[in-house]
């Protein structure tokens, strides 16, 4: 493993130590490894991924939106949905999420499908590449 020396204000030192002792990481190296896998995975576009890919789309419609068209997407994408759930997160509003494995090109098919779907009204993509 590589050592990295960093400069840290005292004020993010003691923050770092004091989620530390919250969470239970084994020391600050560990805090800033998980922070730094975070930071370079957070803007992964499925565009910049070649090969297999696994993704959950996390999407929020009304009640009484035609379903249809979710579910039309997900029939013609069935190869790529390992699983869903649906629940209704308060009245009126249904939250899905739908976890993909597959060929990162065909996921970024799906997601064009499901963006192009007016009643959806909010969206969340979270991508991890396989490679």
């Amino acid at each position: 493993m590589t050592i990295i020396s960093l400069s840290i204000p005292e004020t993010l030192v003691e923050k770092i130590d004091q989620k530390i002792a919250e969470k239970g990481y084994a020391s600050r190296s560990e805090i800033a490894r998980q922070a730094l896998r975070h930071f370079l995975t957070e803007d992964l576009k499925i565009q910049d991924i070649e090969g297999d890919a696994v993704a959950t789309i996390t999407v929020i419609y009304r009640e009484n939106a035609d379903r249809r068209r979710i579910m039309e997407s997900q029939h013609r994408y069935s190869g790529l949905v390992s699983t869903f759930l649906h629940a209704h997160i308060q009245e009126g509003l249904c939250l899905e999420v739908i976890i993909l494995k597959g060929q990162a090109y065909l996921i970024e098919k799906f997601i064009d499908t499901l963006k192009q779907n007016e009643d959806i009204m909010q969206m969340k993509t979270c991508l991890l590449s396989q490679n």
